[in-house]
C-alpha cells in the first residue's frame, strides 16, 4: 500500500470515529434535554422493548410490591400473568389491535390485579385527604407489533374488568399480612365501589441511537382512553450492557444476556379510577376530587434483566412523583420471571 493510500485509509477510520462520538453526543443531548419533561405509564405494563422476550411463544410472571421499598401504601401490590403465542392471533378481539406495516406481530393475553391504599392501613375510618382503598382485577388482550429494520414497536392492548370489592384486594392483603404476621387492613370497608373499567391503549417506540450490542437510546409516545384510566404520556428509555435489541435486526445468535434500563415518562393525567373512582358508580364513600387530581405526573423506572436461552428475570424499581395534592411520592420494586413455551 502506498503512503497516500495508507494516509486515507486512516483518515477514513478517523472519520467513522468521529461520527460514531458525534452520534453518541447527540443522543446523550437529547436524553439530558428531555429528562425533566418525560412519562408515566401503568404500573404492570410489559410492552416496551427494554422488557422484550425474544421468542413467540412464552409465559411471563410480574409481581410489584412496595415491600421491596420499605412503604405499604399507595400502590402497594400487583401481579401480572401474560402468555404470548400465535394461536391468539385467531381471538376475535385481536382484531382491533393496530400494527405496523410489514412487521413481526405477536400476541398475548394477560390477567393483571392491583391493590391500592392510604398510608396508614391500621384505620377503620375513612382516611380523608388520602389515597382511597382500591382494587382492581382485568383481562387484557394486547399484541407487539416490531419492525426491527426501521427501529419501530407498537403496542396495543384492550382491557375489560372490574374495580372494587370484586376484585377481592382486601381478601389478598389479608391474606398475605396474615401469613407474613404484619398489621392487618382495617379499611377495606371504605374501598372504591364495584364498576366496570373498559380501556384501549396505544404505545409506539422509535430508536433514537443504538451502538451495536452495548447502548440504546429510544422515544416513546403513548395514548390511553376509556373507563379505568385517560392519559396521555411522553418519554424515554436508555438500555446499556450486553443484548439484542428488538429494535434492531443485528441479532449475535448468543445465549446470555444482561443489561440494565433506565425510563423516565411523564403523563397528563385526565381520569384515574383508582383514586376518582368508577365512571357509571359514583358511589363510592370516598374518592379523590378533580380539584386534587396533579395532571402532570413523572415516573421514572429502572431494572436489571437477564436473559439465559428460554428464561428471563428481571429485577426493577419504580418511582412516581404526587399523583394528587395532598399524596406524598411514592415507590415501590419488582420481579418479573418468564420461560418460552
Amino acid at each position: 500500500m502506498s503512503d497516500h493510500a495508507f494516509t486515507a485509509s486512516i483518515f477514513y477510520r478517523l472519520c467513522c470515529v468521529y461520527d460514531w462520538v458525534m452520534a453518541l453526543r447527540r443522543a446523550f443531548t437529547i436524553l439530558l434535554i428531555s429528562f425533566p419533561f418525560l412519562s408515566f405509564s401503568q404500573e404492570m405494563d410489559n410492552g416496551a422493548s427494554y422488557k422484550s422476550m425474544d421468542f413467540d411463544r412464552y409465559i411471563r410472571f410480574s409481581y410489584d410490591n412496595d415491600f421491596f421499598t420499605a412503604t405499604d401504601e399507595y400502590y402497594t401490590q400487583g401481579i401480572n400473568i401474560e402468555v404470548v403465542s400465535p394461536n391468539l392471533k385467531y381471538n376475535p378481539l385481536s382484531k382491533v389491535m393496530v400494527h405496523l406495516r410489514s412487521a413481526d406481530n405477536k400476541y398475548g393475553l394477560a390477567v393483571v390485579h392491583e391493590g391500592y391504599t392510604p398510608r396508614s392501613i391500621g384505620d377503620e375510618q375513612i382516611l380523608y385527604n388520602n389515597h382511597p382503598y382500591a382494587a382492581v382485577l382485568v383481562l387484557k388482550i394486547f399484541s407487539i407489533s416490531n419492525k426491527a429494520e426501521t427501529g419501530q414497536r407498537l403496542y396495543t392492548a384492550l382491557t375489560a374488568g372490574v374495580i372494587g370489592s370484586v376484585a377481592l384486594g382486601e381478601q389478598m392483603q389479608v391474606a398475605i399480612h396474615t401469613a407474613l404476621g404484619n398489621l392487618l387492613p382495617g379499611g377495606w370497608k371504605n374501598q372504591i365501589h364495584n364498576d366496570l373499567v373498559f380501556n384501549y391503549e396505544a404505545s409506539y417506540e422509535y430508536k433514537l441511537f443504538n451502538a451495536g450490542h452495548m447502548f440504546e437510546l429510544d422515544v416513546n409516545a403513548a395514548a390511553r382512553a376509556g373507563t379505568f384510566n385517560d392519559r396521555a404520556s411522553l418519554g424515554l428509555s436508555l438500555t446499556t450492557g450486553y443484548f439484542n435489541s428488538p429494535l434492531s435486526d443485528n441479532k449475535d445468535g448468543k445465549t446470555f444476556h444482561i443489561y440494565l434500563y433506565e425510563a423516565p415518562i411523564v403523563s397528563a393525567v385526565a381520569y384515574d379510577a383508582t383514586l376518582q373512582g368508577g365512571m357509571f358508580n359514583r358511589t363510592s364513600p370516598y374518592t379523590i376530587t378533580d380539584a386534587q387530581m396533579n395532571r402532570i405526573v413523572f415516573e421514572n423506572k429502572a431494572g436489571i434483566v437477564l436473559t439465559w436461552k428460554s428464561v428471563y428475570l428481571e429485577y426493577y424499581q419504580a418511582y412516581v412523583s404526587k399523583t394528587f395534592s395532598t399524596g406524598l411520592t411514592h415507590q415501590w420494586g419488582g420481579l418479573s420471571f418468564g420461560v418460552r413455551l
